[in-house]
């Protein structure tokens, strides 16, 4: 497990089991957690396992950038975002996917574009800054009963790819090495793999900004990637 003493990881939407297992394997590695979600009560748990706890509705931009702010005047930089902010709606084909059930998922790829942009300098700032999101190998073989779900996880993979893109480029235009990194792993399904997404998360910090950025880590229930 890299050694990573030193930075800070803020974790959007962590009240969820995968964002509990990233948590404890991250402040296990020696990371400060800045771990977030909607409900008080439901961050308990984190801050037992250490992390700061901040209680942020992630799909209002105003409220994620207060919270960039809060963290900077507090002198605090953020090293790494994993994004968790998602859920599941479909079933009943094209004609079952209604456009509540699409609006409801669609606050997971809203929460992604604030958070990027809020703390797109950090990352870029950061010797060694990491940019992830969990999405779904039904990205590759949709299914019409999970039209919806995969529109959203689509949109996000698009964007994290841009997100790749803006780190090497501000590096090629500065003249310096690319230290920070944006990364897609991807489940099947999150039940039973939230220590192995965990783990796949922290490992980014074992790879170089260069083999990391814009890359796929299928990550599947055999433990193989």
């Amino acid at each position: 497990m890299p050694d990573l003493h030193g930075r800070t990881v803020l974790i959007a939407g962590a009240t969820s089991a995968v964002g509990l297992a990233a948590t404890r394997v991250l402040v296990g590695a020696g990371a400060s957690v800045v771990a977030t979600g909607r409900d008080a009560a439901r961050l308990g748990p984190l801050a037992t396992l250490g992390a700061r706890t901040e209680v942020v509705d992630l799909g209002d931009e105003a409220t994620v950038a207060g919270l960039a702010a809060r963290l900077h005047a507090g002198g605090t930089a953020v090293d790494g975002v994993l994004h968790l902010v998602g859920g599941w709606r479909g079933g009943g084909g094209l004609a079952g996917q209604t456009e509540e059930d699409y609006r409801a998922l669609e606050v997971s790829f809203t929460a992604l574009r604030h958070v990027s942009r809020a703390f797109e300098g950090d990352l870029r700032r950061s010797p060694a800054g990491r940019l992830a999101i969990v999405s779904s190998t039904s990205v590759e073989r949709p299914l019409a009963g999970g039209a919806n779900y995969v529109a959203v996880k689509a949109a996000s993979e698009a964007w994290v790819r841009a997100a790749a893109q803006g780190f090497a480029k501000a590096a090629r235009d500065a003249g310096e090495p690319l230290r920070a990194a944006a990364v897609i792993l991807r489940v099947a399904s999150l039940a039973g793999l939230e220590d192995a997404v965990a783990q796949a998360y922290v490992g980014l910090w074992e790879a170089t900004a260069e083999d990391a950025n814009g890359s796929v880590i299928e990550i599947r229930d055999d433990g193989d990637r």
